[in-house]
């Protein structure tokens, strides 16, 4: 299956740093745009493989936070 995302990205230090647009939390970075694309996929694989692990300690608690 294909999906596609917006990959946002700047230079910083003349590094590439990037992130989905559409998935907050998948950020990566390379020294060129090629490697900061396949390295963004690796880190979006990463997050989807852990969505579906079973986390036997997980818990979850409601928090409220002043804004």
């Amino acid at each position: 299956m294909v999906r596609h995302f917006t990959l946002e990205y700047w230079v910083d230090d003349n590094w590439y740093v990037g992130k989905l647009k559409e998935v907050p939390g998948v950020f990566s970075q390379g020294e060129s745009l090629q490697e900061l694309e396949k390295n963004i996929q690796d880190a979006y694989n990463l997050m989807i493989e852990d969505e579906f692990l079973p986390h036997a300690e997980a818990q979850t608690k409601e928090l409220e936070i002043q804004v």
